[in-house]
């Protein structure tokens, strides 16, 4: 059995990668990514490295060639390029006769509100149409993604939030990575929907877990949307990313996160990182 996994060297795909290697040989081991050159220490530990491009699909038809199963990683960029390569992606899989495709989504894909979900609805469609057996890996939200919060809390700053008593399905880069090596790794997932959110919580729940790992109160500053956009920008937050941010905080308000399921720690066979631990490991990388 072959496993292939896009995006290899991102930081999801690298950590889905190293999870694979602890059970599985590296011979049967494959990775696509647009730079061979960056999976250098891959190749040399006999993973298969394979040149492929989500913006040249003939380079994908060679990457997922002899693949049994594979993992593609949801690329980043505006919403009509994602789908325009993960569409390119999925035709290629059917084209290589890919035998079992998982795929990163978002938590409730199907129905979530949120601006980024068109993308994940278009590409679950697109691996359903194409008739191969499939793991939708709908996962929430990263852990990881509040870095730059926990980094201004850390500089003095309260946690900033116009996203009022939403709760997130937060959980860490590393758990959702290795959910999906489970579902690569073994058989039984065919046509799966697995919901992968840690425990719900809120914007103050996290901030007073965040409280305890640095042994101080951590104030919340709730604002509305106008009033966060205002203050990201101040800070210096580009101008193209500030509604970006402001879609996000709006939906989580609207309970776009919301997503409560069991799933991840089934998949892992273990409880999800607490988010104390998970936000102790992000300080310490950060104060590293």
């Amino acid at each position: 059995m072959k496993i292939l996994v896009t995006g290899a060297t991102g930081k999801l795909g690298s950590l889905v990668v190293e999870t694979l290697l602890e059970t599985v040989q590296a011979k049967d081991l494959a990775v696509s990514v647009r730079n061979p050159e960056k999976a250098e220490s891959l190749r040399a530990r006999g993973v298969d490295v394979r040149l492929g491009d989500f913006e040249q699909p003939d380079t994908l038809d060679k990457a997922f060639a002899g693949i049994d199963r594979l993992l593609i990683v949801s690329t980043d960029g505006d919403n009509e390029t994602r789908t325009r390569q993960h569409t390119a992606a999925v035709a290629a899989a059917k084209r290589a006769n890919v035998g079992f495709i998982a795929y990163t989504s978002l938590g409730n894909a199907s129905e979530n509100r949120i601006f980024l979900a068109p993308v994940h609805r278009a590409t679950e469609e697109a691996i359903r149409n194409s008739g191969i057996p499939y793991s939708y890996l709908r996962n929430n939200w990263y852990l990881e993604n509040e870095t730059s919060s926990i980094q201004a809390v850390l500089g003095g700053a309260p946690w900033l939030t116009s996203a009022g008593s939403g709760k997130v399905g937060w959980a860490t880069r590393r758990d959702y990575a290795q959910a999906a090596a489970a579902v690569l790794a073994d058989v039984g997932h065919e046509n799966s929907v697995y919901e992968l959110s840690g425990k719900l919580a809120t914007q103050e729940e996290l901030a007073s877990v965040l409280a305890g790992v640095l042994g101080r109160e951590v104030p919340v500053q709730q604002v509305d949307d106008e009033t966060y956009a205002s203050i990201m920008s101040s800070v210096g937050v580009l101008e193209p990313v500030v509604p970006i941010l402001v879609g996000i905080q709006s939906a989580i308000r609207d309970g776009a996160l919301e997503v409560e399921s069991n799933d991840l720690q089934k998949l892992l066979g273990r409880p999800a990182t607490s988010l104390e631990e998970g936000l102790r490991q992000i300080v310490n990388e950060i104060q590293a």
